[in-house]
């Protein structure tokens, strides 16, 4: 384990921006859901749960009510985004206590990523990991790393 770490974040802290800023991870460039593609399924699917769920307006942002009177951000995101992290949130947490991510992988969290860690994407990660496996991601982030 400490191999893979030192491979992938160099002799970083455990509250380090590269141990934690997916910016610095090896990237893939598989895509599940690809939106500039024609008759591509996982898109299909998505748009059919949002509909399912009563979603509209999928995309759009409520800016009148986005934030509090001191110009900081209280909104979640565009329409149907905080309800897909919702949906990813309770997934992955099954995942965490019917233990598959441990027996597979070990003890890691699952950390759900945005292009900022705000409110509801922290959230969304301390919810997917209900035994503490991301309690030092979220350390990290309190502490700004990014």
């Amino acid at each position: 384990m400490v191999t893979i770490q030192k491979k992938n974040c160099g002799d970083t802290s455990a509250y380090g921006e590269e141990r934690w800023n997916y910016a610095f991870w090896r990237q893939s460039t598989t895509h599940i859901i690809n939106p500039h593609e024609s008759n591509n399924e996982g898109m299909e699917n998505l748009f059919q749960w949002y509909i399912a769920n009563g979603i509209v307006n999928i995309g759009y942002e409520d800016f009148d009510n986005a934030y509090d009177e001191n110009m900081r951000y209280i909104g979640k995101g565009p329409i149907g985004y905080y309800e897909l992290l919702t949906l990813v949130s309770y997934v992955a947490r099954q995942l965490q206590i019917e233990g598959f991510v441990s027996k597979r992988y070990g003890h890691i969290p699952i950390i759900i990523h945005g292009l900022e860690y705000c409110w509801y994407v922290e959230e969304a990660t301390a919810q997917a990991n209900p035994n503490g496996e991301a309690d030092v991601f979220l350390e990290a982030v309190k502490r700004n790393f990014i």
